[in-house]
């Protein structure tokens, strides 16, 4: 095999590569041999079946397979014998393949970049640390408690904050309203959820008693056919029930199955010191990944940047798409003038089209995208060489973890999930980069001196939240 490097331009590499004639015939004789001693043909017995028949009857399909094998083989080993590490797999254009005649191609590839040896102990991180004041566990308890609050038959008049049993049925005129039938329903008088008014008119009703409820459909509702129309709901009330004042005690801790007041204030005391800390973690994080961007800049191949750019972009679209199909309804009749409406309503798809000032800032919005996905190249590249470098891996018990994870998040159809992902090597490594990542930054945390700062809870989470495309995500390579 002959390698001769034809163009090495930043990143990119240009070999051609030569195999010989013979050694592609080579192997296509020793694959038909191979073919031979077992191939069943009428009027031959095994392995005795003649050279020029086999190369009659399979030679086109064994050299097609032969000259697949030999351009990865080949060009695999070429990359080795000129050191080069793939960024993405190369793409291979065949010269010449003639029969009889040697193999050439060209194969173009992208290369990882040399990267920079990088010092952790003065990157001058800052931890924030925020503990969970007793006010804050308090209001906790309360909300608990009022979510778990009972409530008790009485013989009397439903007043506002009581909880009415009753039948309900909604029509318009004579028709029933589909799926408004229920039968034992809960209706908190007073509360949010109900159609303007509905709970409102069963102030007063008893036990045993039906009412015959009239309220408006608004304009708004989910289903055009009842927007702005007058139903009657005829309700059958089988009781009426008052709340009992919200009790934090013993009763409360094992109606949420733990043994009493202690220890329930210890479990919620816990859960949000966890829910500070994963905050203040993902900020050291961020805070990380911004210092390693600003302090190492090095070229990243050009294709991978341009699939993450695709990647970010697609998601914007996706994300936008939602605006565009409510800018493409029709404006409110009732607006005040045309010029109103124009100023209230967004481009239409086509008028955007030929907006000089919407392209301009869709190139503009592209470019932005560009250097995120620049930066999270870099940055996946910096911590990929820093985690092969420091021989960190994803064990198999933690890729089974977040399988599992996964699969719990389907419950009924974790078998399905699964095998998901055993046929689809590509999705497990989906679940594979981002445990790596957070291995390599922990491995980062632990080298550098990070600084301890106690914050108030409020400070933590009103801080400036970076955009998570930028921030918070990189690539490992």
């Amino acid at each position: 095999m002959q390698v001769t490097e034809t163009s090495a331009e930043g990143l990119r590499r240009e070999l051609k590569i030569v195999v010989p004639a013979g050694e592609i015939a080579e192997q296509i004789s020793r694959r038909l041999g191979e073919i031979g001693r077992s191939v069943r043909l009428p009027g031959f017995r095994p392995g005795k079946v003649p050279m020029q028949i086999l190369q009659r009857r399979f030679g086109p399909a064994v050299r097609g397979e032969v000259l697949e094998s030999t351009l990865q083989g080949s060009s695999a080993e070429a990359m080795r014998e000129q050191n080069l590490r793939p960024a993405l797999p190369p793409k291979v254009e065949i010269v010449s393949a003639a029969e009889g005649g040697d193999l050439e191609y060209t194969i173009s590839v992208e290369v990882l970049p040399d990267l920079p040896e990088p010092e952790f102990n003065d990157l001058g991180l800052e931890r924030l640390v925020a503990e969970v004041p007793d006010a804050d566990i308090d209001r906790a308890l309360e909300r608990l408690a009022e979510q778990q609050r009972k409530s008790e038959p009485v013989d009397r008049a439903a007043e506002t904050g009581d909880i009415v049993i009753a039948d309900v049925a909604g029509r318009i005129g004579e028709e029933e309203i589909p799926g408004s039938r229920a039968e034992g329903r809960e209706i908190e008088l007073g509360a949010s959820g109900y159609l303007p008014g509905f709970s409102e008119q069963l102030v007063g009703v008893k036990a045993g008693e039906q009412r015959a409820v009239t309220v408006t459909f608004p304009e708004e509702t989910g289903s055009p056919d009842l927007a702005g129309k007058e139903a009657v709901f005829d309700v059958a009330v089988k009781e009426v029930r008052q709340r009992l004042p919200a009790a934090i005690d013993d009763e409360l801790a094992k109606a949420m199955g733990l043994e009493n007041l202690t220890e329930l204030r210890q479990e919620v005391q816990q859960r949000m010191q966890r829910d500070y800390d994963g905050i203040s973690r993902q900020r050291l994080k961020r805070a990380l990944l911004d210092k390693l961007a600003e302090r190492y800049d090095f070229p990243v191949p050009p294709g991978m940047v341009e699939m993450e750019f695709e990647s970010i972009w697609r998601q914007y679209l996706d994300d936008k798409e939602p605006q565009k199909e409510a800018a493409a309804e029709p404006p409110d009749s009732s607006a005040e003038s045309p010029a109103a409406d124009e100023a209230k309503a967004e481009p239409a798809a086509d008028e955007a089209k030929t907006d000089p000032a919407v392209d301009a800032d869709e190139e503009e919005q592209k470019a932005e995208y560009r250097r995120i996905a620049e930066r999270r190249v870099r940055l996946g590249l910096l911590l990929a060489e820093v985690g092969r470098n420091n021989n960190i891996n994803v064990t198999q018990d933690e890729l089974n973890r977040a399988l599992a994870r996964e699969a719990q998040r389907l419950p009924g159809y974790e078998r399905q999930v699964l095998d998901y992902y055993r046929k689809n090597p590509d999705a497990v490594n989906n679940l594979r980069a981002p445990i790596f990542e957070e291995k390599v930054v922990d491995f980062i945390i632990e080298m550098a001196k990070v600084e301890e700062r106690k914050v108030a809870p409020q400070e933590l989470m009103s801080m400036p939240d970076n955009d998570g495309a930028e921030a918070g995500e990189s690539r490992p390579a």
